[in-house]
């Protein structure tokens, strides 16, 4: 995985199956990073609080901090962490 803004980026469900699948690449501590329109900031939370729906392939489902399930959209995922490092991200809404 690249982080270069220039380089394609896989969608985020391709980086997430490949973590699930791939026994050498899936090896690590993941996190997602969400953006969180309320908190108008990106919230980190570790893949092992991370629930997907095969069905579903519009949003993956995130225990929050006060322990509610929160539906969060594809769309909203802007970064993915292995062990501290970025491998994964896109760029941020602008919107207001």
């Amino acid at each position: 995985m690249t982080t270069s803004p220039t380089a394609r980026q896989p969608p985020i469900q391709e980086v997430l199956h490949r973590i699930r699948w791939d026994p050498v690449f899936g090896q690590g501590r993941f996190e997602l990073g969400y953006w969180d329109r309320v908190q108008r900031q990106i919230v980190r939370v570790p893949l092992t609080q991370v629930r997907t729906d095969p069905a579903d392939h519009f949003a993956l489902r995130v225990l929050d901090a006060e322990g509610c399930i929160v539906e969060i959209p594809y769309h909203r995922v802007v970064a993915v962490w292995c062990n501290g490092t970025l491998i994964w991200q896109r760029r941020v809404p602008s919107r207001p």
